[in-house]
């Protein structure tokens, strides 16, 4: 009769290769993973930073005073008549 040789051996080196291949599989996962947290990370710190970003500066409020002076100053001297002077101010006021 026939004996088989490296029963252990082959027996030994059979799970040797489907550990090795079981590794690799779950280290090529754990990559794969890892890759989704980043990127899942990378887009929430975005969004966070998006909505946290300050609101554009709204454009400076117009100073009525300063043009209600420069309004007076210019019918004193007479470039501009009452009238224009009064249609201005209702102008500038909203009126």
């Amino acid at each position: 009769m026939f004996r088989r040789r490296g029963g252990l051996v082959r027996a030994a080196a059979a799970t040797a290769v489907v550990a090795g291949t079981a590794g690799a599989v779950r280290h090529h996962q754990d990559q794969k993973y890892a890759a989704q947290d980043q990127a899942a990370y990378d887009q929430q710190v975005a969004a966070q930073q998006a909505y946290a970003a300050p609101p554009p500066a709204a454009p400076a409020a117009p100073d009525y005073a300063a043009e209600l002076e420069q309004l007076a100053q210019l019918k004193n001297q007479g470039i501009i008549t009452e009238e224009e002077f009064e249609a201005k101010k209702k102008q500038i006021l909203g009126i």
